[in-house]
């Protein structure tokens, strides 16, 4: 088994492995993984801290050993908590790296960094706070960060700033947590999933206080939720399908 450490900022994880194929995630800086499977130009990964799997390109990532992949494993999550930041490595070059991305790896990479993290665990109340650092973020199908995210992107992402575990896709995050009856049962901070048609669970955003929810449709946006779904003013409909309410933590 090999293992890596991603060395680049925002780096594309794709369905097979081709630049020209879908990406369905995104690797931040400092985020480590197994090798499953390494080819001439590519790699197939499954991530440590979600275990999604996906394709990289050798270029993009950095070999580590069996040791160091599980070192970086033991010990407690050291996040970016800037917007935008960089590291600067041996030679003075600057990398820049985006919001929550993982610095548990700096001595490994002979990088250093002088900006803000987080390290610990924070209240519910704080899910809040930091879902409105992403406000405005454009939608991007696989992103991860303030310039591109998709929905379960953005509650993962504001979840890990936090200090708390989700997977990676919608569809995953809502067979976590406890389900709750009503919308009244639930708190800020807590998610609702909203399915399609076929019944498949497409979309998850983080309720907020008075009945409002904060989630990436277009844009990172707030919008109301009722008993039926997402209601989006703008338009005088709604979007969004109520399937089930999770509280997480």
């Amino acid at each position: 088994m090999q293992y890596g450490i991603c060395n680049l900022s925002i780096v594309p994880l794709r369905l097979e492995p081709m630049d020209a194929c879908e990406l369905v995630s995104q690797v931040l800086y400092g985020d480590y993984f197994k090798v499953l499977e390494q080819r001439k130009n590519w790699s197939k990964i499954r991530l440590a801290f979600d275990k999604y799997e996906g394709w990289i390109d050798n270029k993009q990532y950095l070999e580590i050993t069996e040791d160091d992949y599980r070192n970086l494993k033991g010990e407690h999550p050291k996040l970016s908590s800037d917007l935008i930041e960089f590291v600067e490595d041996e030679n003075g070059g600057l990398i820049t790296i985006p919001l929550g991305s993982t610095l548990n790896g700096l001595s490994l990479l002979k990088h250093t960094h002088d900006g803000n993290i987080v390290d610990t665990i924070q209240p519910k109340s704080s899910l809040i706070q930091t879902a409105f650092t992403y406000v405005n973020s454009p939608y991007l199908w696989g992103g991860k960060t303030p310039f591109g995210i998709d929905c379960s992107g953005f509650t993962q992402m504001v979840y890990k700033l936090n200090g708390y575990k989700l997977l990676r896709d919608a569809s995953q995050q809502a067979t976590q947590g406890e389900a709750l009856s009503f919308i009244e049962e639930s708190e800020p901070g807590d998610l609702a999933f909203f399915d399609n048609n076929e019944g498949k669970i497409v979309h998850v955003g983080i309720i907020m206080e008075d009945n409002y929810i904060i989630h990436a449709h277009g844009k990172v946006r707030i919008d109301r939720l009722d008993h039926s779904g997402i209601y989006n003013v703008e338009k005088r409909m709604h979007t969004h399908k109520l399937r089930v309410i999770k509280k997480i933590i």
